[in-house]
């Protein structure tokens, strides 16, 4: 790898270079649409590839250095772990999580979760509910279903079976009943956050009064068969529903909590269960078309994955030369995130042409950013030259746990660890030759 006019410009190629294959794999998502298997197959290989130019790159060098050695290394790994970590949430938020699959369904499986514990509060108001184990209450929540309410349309009648429970999301709703003359008598009106029809969940007596939206309302619904088919299913819950029967049955009343509602929502919050709060391919593929809107915040997102890298290509170099192994490292790393990450976009309905721009134009930062990593390179002391390199390492290392071996599991758990080596192999090879 000669002379190419001066150290700097020779940088600026050497990171364009390693970035030549986000282009590339862009075209190769676009046109091919790949499959599943061949997607994990990639990602996989090129997260080890960079793991493996990381550690023969990046680390070697910064605890070998002089002046240098290991805490400043430490330091700088964990530092760029967090900062990434920041900035991609930050990204993300804008809209920058549809960049790749396994972002966006971080993004979406973050919000799942959210709601849950939203729903999970306004359950630990019900007094019902609070009497009962939270951390078997708490898979309801996935069953539960937002409902509307019309005004002036009755959500039950009085005398009718007892089907669900409700708790009023926003508006308002009258309870009333009719007397034996016939005269109508007004209950309560409630409002947000308030509960009607809770006596279903638990006792097979008819509904004691009607229901009336005042206003369009909305209510989260909480059907009696889903309790029912719940309950069953744990031995826990069942013992206990009974145990509340039977207690309303002797007293005619619904025992107080053991917990308050703030302790029983911390407890359920603790069980809630992972893999029901999966987005399905409908809710992934319906946030990424509504996603493909953000492509300045998507760029951003991309932009912040390439920053570390081209900064490194810089600082590594000795004279006009770049490590074989880290250029091959990030070449086959690279192309992978854009192979999955142009599909994704493809079939949200982005255009080819910005799909293309967006990759293309990240050749030409990454090479900046090599410059620009070049320049400082030159100047900084050993114990600030390794602090750098372990940002860049650990900002690499967050990288690749978070969106490259994340998404090559989703698609083929069982091709992951034997990609992941052979691409480890692959820059370990290059290693060689660069060492030769």
């Amino acid at each position: 790898m000669g002379f190419i006019g001066s150290p700097a410009s020779a940088a600026f190629f050497f990171g364009a270079l390693s970035s030549l294959s986000l282009p590339i794999g862009a075209l190769i998502g676009i046109y091919t649409k790949p499959s599943r298997t061949v997607i994990s197959a990639v990602m996989s290989f090129g997260a080890g590839s960079l793991i493996a130019a990381i550690s023969f790159e990046l680390v070697n060098p910064a605890v070998e250095r002089a002046g240098g050695g290991f805490t400043p290394l430490a330091i700088g790994l964990l530092l760029g772990c967090m900062v990434f970590i920041v900035l991609s949430r930050a990204a993300d938020e804008k809209g920058g999580a549809a960049r790749t699959r396994s972002t966006l369904l971080s993004a979406l499986g973050t919000n799942k979760k959210r709601h849950a514990r939203e729903v999970l509060e306004r359950l630990g108001a019900v007094d019902i509910l609070r009497s009962l184990p939270a951390g078997q209450v708490q898979a309801i929540v996935p069953y539960i279903k937002m409902r509307a309410l019309p005004t002036g349309v009755p959500v039950f009648r009085q005398g009718g079976s007892g089907d669900s429970m409700y708790i009023i999301d926003t508006g308002r709703v009258a309870i009333e009943y009719a007397d034996a003359s016939g005269s109508r008598v007004a209950v309560a009106e409630l409002g947000e956050g308030q509960t009607f029809g809770e006596m279903a969940l638990v006792w097979n007596s008819p509904r004691s009064a009607d229901a009336i939206p005042l206003v369009d309302s909305t209510a989260f619904e909480i059907r009696k068969e889903d309790f029912q088919r719940l309950a069953e299913s744990s031995p826990e819950l069942k013992a206990a529903v009974s145990d509340l029967a039977a207690e309303r049955g002797k007293t005619g009343s619904i025992p107080e909590a053991a917990v308050s509602a703030a302790e029983w929502v911390r407890q359920a919050a603790r069980h809630l269960d992972e893999s029901a709060y999966r987005p399905s391919e409908t809710e992934l593929k319906t946030a990424a078309v509504a996603s493909s809107s953000a492509a300045t915040a998507i760029w951003l997102g991309l932009l912040l994955d390439g920053i570390p890298e081209s900064l490194v290509i810089g600082a590594s170099m000795s004279g006009f030369n770049a490590s074989p192994a880290l250029i091959a490292g990030l070449f086959m790393a690279n192309l992978p995130e854009s192979l999955s990450s142009s599909t994704m976009m493809k079939e949200a309905g982005s255009g080819s042409g910005r799909i293309m721009w967006m990759w293309s134009s990240l050749v030409l930062a990454v090479g900046v950013g090599a410059l620009f990593g070049n320049l400082i390179s030159g100047i900084l002391p050993p114990v600030a030259h390794s602090l750098f390199e372990g940002l860049a390492a650990g900002s690499m290392l967050a990288m690749i746990a978070q969106t490259m071996l994340p998404e090559a599991y989703e698609r083929n758990i069982r091709m992951v660890g034997l990609f992941t080596v052979l691409g480890f192999i692959a820059t370990v090879f290059f290693h060689t030759i660069g060492t030769a």
